[in-house]
C-alpha cells in the first residue's frame, strides 16, 4: 500500500504525503517513536538514517544523518513541538552541520497524523498523513529540486516491511 497520494500546494507552502499501512496506529506510531525503527525508513534505501539522538516529547531535539552512497554525509535535526500517542507529532526539521548546528535560517515543519482505517480483509490499517510545511515558495522550490518528493515516497515505502507481522511476507 504505502503512499497512496502526494500533493505539492505551492500556494499554501505544503507538500503532504498520505500513505497506508496494514497495522494499527499504535504499531506505525513505533516506527516514529524507537530510534532503530526509524532508521529503517528515515531516508530513501541509497540515503539510509542514523539517528545519534532521538526522543519524541514536547521540547526534546533528535539529531541524525543519512550517509550517501558515496560515504558523503547529510546532517539534520528535529526540535519536537507536539506529540500526542499514537495519533500525531509536529516538529520543526533542517539541515545540521557535522556537530549538529542548525544550518538553516527558518526550518520546515512537518505535522504527521495517524488514523484508524479499515482496510480489505477486516484488517485495521493507519492512514498515515504527513504535511510538511515551508516558509516560502524558495524553500519548498528548493526541497522538491533535492529530491524530498521521491525521496520521502520511497522512504515511506519502507515502513510496510517494518510494521509487518513477523513471518508475514511481501
Amino acid at each position: 500500500m504505502t503512499v497512496i497520494s502526494t500533493v505539492r500546494d505551492a500556494e499554501n507552502l505544503t507538500l503532504t504525503f498520505v500513505a497506508e499501512f496494514a497495522a494499527p496506529p499504535e504499531r506505525v506510531w513505533q516506527v516514529w517513536e524507537d530510534a532503530r525503527q526509524l532508521e529503517r525508513w528515515w531516508g530513501p534505501p541509497t540515503w539510509p538514517a542514523t539517528f545519534d539522538e532521538h526522543e519524541l516529547s514536547v521540547g526534546s531535539r533528535s539529531a541524525y544523518y543519512m550517509t550517501g552512497p558515496e560515504g558523503d554525509k547529510a546532517h539534520g535535526w528535529w526540535a519536537i513541538v507536539a506529540v500526542d500517542p499514537p495519533r500525531s507529532l509536529a516538529f520543526d526539521e533542517g539541515f545540521s552541520d557535522d556537530d549538529g548546528k542548525p544550518t538553516d535560517d527558518v526550518p520546515a515543519r512537518v505535522e504527521v497524523t495517524l488514523e484508524a482505517v479499515p482496510l480489505d480483509d477486516d484488517v485495521q490499517g493507519t492512514r498515515m498523513t504527513t504535511v510538511n510545511r515551508f516558509v516560502s515558495l524558495e524553500q519548498l522550490e528548493q526541497m522538491m529540486q533535492m529530491g524530498m518528493e521521491e525521496g520521502m515516497r520511497e522512504a515511506m515505502g519502507q515502513i510496510d516491511d517494518i510494521v509487518a507481522p513477523e513471518g508475514a511476507h511481501r
